[in-house]
């Protein structure tokens, strides 16, 4: 057999069953859900499904009027779909590499962007930030995953955790921030001089501090501010 056959792709890139569970990963850009009951995903990111399934958007009240709300305050564009069957599902956002999760009690915070997918276990949150609403276009919310169950994240680039402690705060730009433990509750902090050297046209300086104990997950990628020059 010649090199580069049709024969040799298919051996190479075949889907495969890992038996890992309801999430695998079946490359780092795409998640196989194999789904017995229904699971939420972000809108927008099926790949491609073989079983029945059927596919239903998130509805206006599905999650309470507050989270409707919030919503639209924030105008953010993570809107959920509910797949609900059996079969195999596969679901990716824009080639982003996407980490796994499992829960078991603990809370998360992810930047609404980096959210893929969730079991309906988990219960969620959308929490602002108003303080530097008008000062960021985007990345104005993130949500709180809670409870036992499977999570799948996203992320630009291989995701680097930082672990926090009480003597030693994390700084993290908030366009490359992905996530971070429950514990912690980031503060907003101002550097006028910095815009100096990140060559941003005008403003301040916008970072997050977290203190206490707990870990950040960054991303080598400024998501919102590249977007915005596009």
């Amino acid at each position: 057999m010649s090199r580069y056959s049709v024969d040799d792709f298919v051996k190479q890139t075949e889907q495969q069953d890992k038996g890992e569970g309801l999430f695998e990963l079946e490359t780092p850009r795409m998640l196989e859900i194999n789904l017995t009951n229904q699971i939420w995903a972000k809108a927008g990111s099926m790949v491609s499904y073989r079983g029945q399934i059927k596919f239903e958007r998130e509805g206006i009240f599905e999650h309470g009027i507050g989270k409707m709300f919030k919503k639209a305050f924030t105008g953010e564009g993570t809107s959920l779909m509910k797949a609900s069957g059996n079969g195999k599902l596969y679901v990716a956002d824009q080639g982003k590499k996407i980490s796994i999760l499992n829960l078991r009690g603990e809370s998360i915070f992810v930047n609404g962007n980096n959210v893929l997918a969730f079991e309906p276990s988990i219960s969620w949150d959308i929490k602002l930030m108003r303080k530097i609403a008008g000062v960021l276009s985007g990345g104005l919310f993130n949500v709180r995953l809670e409870g036992t169950g499977m999570v799948a994240i996203t992320s630009h680039y291989e995701p680097l955790t930082l672990v926090v402690t009480p003597d030693s705060p994390v700084y993290t730009d908030p366009n490359a921030t992905v996530a971070w433990s429950g514990t912690l509750q980031p503060e907003f902090v101002t550097d006028i001089s910095f815009k100096t050297f990140l060559g941003r046209g005008s403003g301040e300086s916008i970072q997050m501090k977290f203190s206490g104990n707990g870990f950040v997950v960054v991303q080598p990628f400024e998501e919102v501010y590249l977007q915005q020059q596009s």
